[in-house]
């Protein structure tokens, strides 16, 4: 299905410095962002107090979240678990205030808004318990990338398999500095918005390689140039469709998902944006820096009585 056919070939490969060139100083600037002023981490990942609570109607989280945020809780995490009149509050660290001392505070104020509100569970997460998710989190995308080499190796030819790693860890790396320097905070649930963006930034970058496959066996007077614009070109009318359709279920979640999705939601959207991109003059140009040719994907076919055919000339 083709909504927007595009019947001559745009030269994205003609400036494809100039869209490197934005790449690497957009980069290095999330590179920056990222030393200097660091992810804002959540509970999950710097340890805190996690309490559930039980109302006897179903709870409003924003009433919740007001009553606790009013404690000077800047950092607080407050979503349903269960049904809608259990909810789970967590708590950042506080020097000088024990995790007993943080629940008895939330609680206090939580039963004057509402006293027939009910502690359920209250537990310390230590900071032991962060530093195995960073590791655990960090161990995940360390996977994902090996297998995403080792797939694109495979199914194409190795040049294809680091210029769309390269390409893919830009969006991630673009990803953590937009959280970094807008220190929004880094959860769970945006690691796993990362991880998807991953695979689906590497499927955008198949499509494209496979259809310059599919252009090099096809169309053999057309150079390295030539092919991977008409490949891009090719694939507009998907790229346009797939990724709006994505796009608009995303920015549903950002605008209308509530704070428990609003930062998965964003990253999604960033990664999003930014895989459409990569995929078309990252990966693409990257392959062509590496010297990807025709030989390289499309074994040249034998000729009749070729010396290093050791059938040829054979007789039945």
């Amino acid at each position: 299905m083709e909504f927007f056919r595009i019947r001559k070939d745009i030269p994205f490969m003609k400036h494809a410095l100039i869209f490197n060139a934005i790449s690497f100083i957009t980069f290095a600037l999330a590179v920056f962002f990222l030393v200097t002023r660091g992810l804002h981490l959540s509970v999950e990942f710097t340890g805190g107090t996690v309490m559930e609570v039980a109302y006897s109607q179903p709870a409003e989280l924003a009433k919740v979240r007001e009553t606790v945020s009013g404690l000077g809780y800047t950092d607080v995490q407050v979503q349903n678990f269960g049904t809608a009149r259990d909810v789970m509050i967590r708590l950042p660290v506080q020097k000088g205030v024990t995790s007993a001392q943080q629940s008895e505070q939330v609680l206090g104020a939580l039963k004057a808004a509402d006293p027939e509100v009910t502690l359920r569970r209250t537990e310390f997460v230590g900071p032991q318990v962060g530093e195995e998710l960073v590791h655990g989190g960090l161990m995940a995308l360390a996977m994902v990338v090996v297998g995403i080499v080792i797939y694109l190796a495979f199914r194409f030819e190795w040049k294809f398999g680091v210029a769309a790693i390269i390409a893919n860890l830009h969006d991630v790396v673009i990803i953590l500095g937009f959280f970094a320097f807008f220190q929004w905070e880094f959860s769970l649930a945006v690691l796993a918005g990362v991880l998807a963006v991953l695979g689906y930034s590497v499927n955008e970058s198949v499509v494209i390689f496979d259809r310059i496959r599919e252009a090099f066996r096809k169309y053999r007077k057309m150079n390295t140039h030539e092919v991977i614009d008409h490949a891009i070109t090719s694939t507009m009318s998907r790229t346009i469709i797939t990724h709006a359709s994505t796009e608009a279920m995303v920015l549903s979640m950002l605008f209308f998902g509530g704070p428990s999705l609003h930062y998965f939601a964003m990253a999604l959207t960033i990664g999003i944006l930014f895989g459409i991109y990569s995929s078309v003059f990252v990966a693409a140009a990257i392959a062509m820096w590496l010297g990807v040719k025709r030989e390289d994907l499309v074994k040249p076919a034998k000729k009749e009585g070729d010396p290093n055919d050791p059938h040829a000339g054979a007789t039945v």
